[in-house]
């Protein structure tokens, strides 16, 4: 896996990428910061997206889902487990046993 890069070195690259200079492209303001032109352009997507200038879900909304996810699976087990006990508890009081 890669290398992490500092978020405040992602930050500027990103500034400057958005602030080039016409003639200036992604693949040279890469190499000027040793990444890759892929890199680049992901982060350039996702700080789009991020800043609302481009359709996706934000960094903030994807911990909110995942979190909501799994409180979702927690209350559906615990939902299970209720359902359960209550069918048990129905047969245990019926009259003959």
């Amino acid at each position: 896996m890669p290398k992490a890069y500092p978020k405040e070195f992602r930050e500027d690259v990103i500034r400057v990428a958005r602030n080039r200079e016409d003639g200036t492209t992604v693949k040279q303001i890469a190499a000027d910061f040793g990444i890759s032109e892929s890199c680049l352009t992901n982060w350039l997507m996702k700080a789009d997206v991020e800043d609302g200038h481009r359709p996706g879900v934000s960094s903030s909304e994807s911990v909110e889902l995942r979190e909501l996810r799994r409180r979702n699976r927690l209350l559906e087990q615990e939902n299970e487990v209720l359902r359960r006990a209550a069918a048990y508890l129905s047969q245990a009081n019926l009259p003959g046993k």
